[in-house]
């Protein structure tokens, strides 16, 4: 199962990492257009201020030979303008109006067709000679008088364009592995809880599995027994439909508990809310635990601790709670049926104590949820029965956890003890009615479980 979780995993951390990686390309391709772009628009813009610099400065004059015409003295009007292009990397052509070259800044003329374009173009003529040029036709009277051609090195694009290209491909990589190693990290974290459900549902449905295993098997074996010898002794048969009963018995109450448990993890406890006095709930749960505490040799009372805060409380609400009595009453039956199970008789000292009093809420005893509140009443249940070890405490509020695994597996099934969800659902009625609950033990000294709810005022 680890391999399935591990397999999980890192499809998680792949996933993390192709979608990271797809938004960085696509930002890097944006960023990559929207640079070269900036660029080019530089370079034409600076190409476009040259032409109309140029084009200022043209000298023109009117021609010897025909009369009323004009053309442009090029000697006149490039040779000024040639020193001040050459730091700008910037080539001057001059051609006449049937395109024939006149004049040029290129140590070797260029042979590339003239084409009369003001927006810009790129043009490519083998090797790594690329330019970006721009081509003004220059007119008079609606008469031609030539064309400038004004050029600048591609270059001036693609090497800042490539350092770019070199960064974003760096740093995009760099990226990557870091989001790889984070989405791992994460994808870590994010299953873990996954992880953990899983290994409690897998628990929780194997020691369901058993609890209910057991009666199924025992109940049908003692049917099958009645069924094979229908003539036999009516004692018999009678003990036989006993163990049914009990067996029945104890699989409805372990579906209830089930149930119970499902609907509180689920949130759908439906509670009957209204004051509950706990002093006279204790007295109803003493009274009803008593027997069983008599036949096993137990002292069992319960000692109600009356405040000293006189003319701060009404009487009838100093022990009053806000909750469920139907819940609170299975509560506190489950915590003493427990101390009273888990205490063996010796000699005369053998007791389950139960005490309620009120509290005062401090800092260390702020647990209950509801901390607006100043004070919360308190319910100890002591034993001084076997304890328990201290490395069961933390799981001794889990589901169907024992602290006696061997003791557990050789019980006797159709005795009437719990399957291990006693306390679990005493945790759920408490954390449901906003309280808190602990337990301290000592081996072979005694268990106190401790309650804690807000006090509930009217």
């Amino acid at each position: 199962m680890n391999l399935l979780f591990q397999s999980t995993r890192r499809r998680l951390a792949l996933w993390y990492t192709t979608v990271t990686a797809v938004l960085l390309l696509v930002l890097a391709i944006g960023v990559y257009f929207y640079v070269r772009n900036t660029l080019i628009d530089r370079i034409d813009d600076t190409l476009k201020h040259v032409v109309e610099v140029v084009d200022r400065s043209l000298v023109i004059q009117p021609l010897a030979e025909t009369r009323g015409r004009y053309g442009v003295n090029v000697d006149a009007s490039f040779n000024q303008n040639a020193n001040s292009l050459e730091d700008d990397r910037i080539d001057l052509e001059w051609f006449d109006p049937q395109q024939h070259l006149l004049w040029s800044t290129f140590e070797q003329p260029i042979d590339y067709p003239l084409h009369s374009n003001r927006s810009g173009e790129t043009v490519y003529l083998g090797g790594d000679r690329v330019f970006r040029q721009i081509v003004q036709k220059v007119t008079l009277d609606h008469r031609t008088l030539g064309y400038l051609r004004v050029s600048h090195p591609w270059f001036e694009v693609t090497k800042p364009i490539n350092q770019l290209t070199r960064d974003l491909v760096i740093g995009i990589s760099l990226m990557i592995l870091c989001v790889g190693a984070i989405g791992w990290f994460l994808s870590g974290i994010a299953i873990k809880p996954v992880q953990v459900s899983y290994s409690s549902l897998k628990q929780f449905t194997a020691d369901a599995s058993h609890e209910l295993r057991n009666p199924i098997a025992t109940i049908q074996t003692n049917v099958q027994m009645a069924l094979a010898y229908p003539e036999a002794e009516p004692q018999l048969q009678r003990r036989q439909l006993q163990i049914i009963e009990r067996l029945t018995q104890k699989l409805g109450r372990l579906v209830n508990d089930l149930l119970f448990l499902a609907r509180s993890d689920s949130g759908m406890v439906q509670l009957d809310w209204q004051p509950v006095p706990l002093d006279a709930l204790l007295i109803d749960v003493i009274e009803e635990q008593r027997i069983a505490a008599t036949q096993k040799g137990l002292f069992l009372s319960l000692h109600i601790v009356e405040p000293k805060l006189e003319g701060e409380f009404n009487e009838e609400d100093i022990f009053t709670v806000r909750g469920d009595w139907d819940y609170l009453s299975r509560l506190f039956t489950n915590l003493i049926a427990n101390a009273i199970e888990h205490t063996d008789k010796k000699e005369d000292t053998a007791s389950v104590e139960v005490e309620l009093k009120l509290i005062k809420l401090t800092p260390k005893t702020m647990r209950v949820r509801e901390t607006n509140r100043q004070f919360a009443l308190q319910v100890t249940v002591k034993d001084n029965g076997k304890g328990i070890p201290a490395s069961a405490l933390p799981y001794i509020f889990d589901r169907f956890y024992r602290a006696d695994p061997a003791r557990s597996a050789q019980r006797d099934i159709t005795a009437p003890t719990g399957a291990g969800l006693g306390l679990a659902i005493a945790k759920a009625i408490v954390e449901t009615h906003h309280g808190h609950i602990t337990v301290d033990s000592i081996l072979e000294q005694g268990t106190t479980f401790t309650v804690t709810f807000p006090q509930h005022k009217s």
